[in-house]
């Protein structure tokens, strides 16, 4: 039901004349799908923490909403921005670079916000907890889902 699309990409950057290690980015949805708010999550993350690999799956069919939403999110961010910070400044950094769409569409994000030593370390994405059908009762889902279902 699910197939993985690979990308792979190389990122420069402005004060180093080396390439960083290849970016690895999944998708666990049918690539022939368009995906606007997974796509823009990919996006700002990529600009803002230059990631080293970065997972982002949509959760939303685990949650009490329509098919084919786009609302519920679980990423993995591995970047050398992350190296000594603490883990909430880290989820900081990601909620900054994703705060129009956590204002606007995006219901519930999911963070695992590691260095890249950390990640060599122990390389797995952690599950998430059965949904509870708390979104049924948030009117705020609704409200966010709009332009999705229009």
């Amino acid at each position: 039901m699910f197939s993985s699309a690979h990308c792979f990409i190389r990122c420069s950057t402005l004060t180093f004349t080396t390439f960083r290690q290849s970016s690895h980015f999944m998708s666990h949805m049918d690539p022939g799908v368009a995906r606007p708010v997974e796509g823009t999550i990919r996006t700002k993350l990529t600009q803002a923490l230059q990631p080293d690999h970065l997972e982002v799956l949509n959760e939303s069919h685990m949650h009490a909403v329509p098919p084919g939403s786009e609302s519920h999110f679980r990423v993995l961010v591995v970047s050398t921005h992350f190296e000594g910070l603490p883990l909430l400044q880290r989820h900081r950094l990601v909620n900054e670079a994703l705060r129009e769409e956590l204002s606007s569409r995006i219901h519930a994000l999911a963070i695992q916000a590691k260095t890249p030593e950390q990640w060599r370390s122990d390389p797995t994405l952690a599950k998430s907890p059965q949904c509870r059908g708390g979104s049924k009762h948030d009117s705020t889902v609704v409200e966010k889902l709009k332009p999705e279902l229009e």
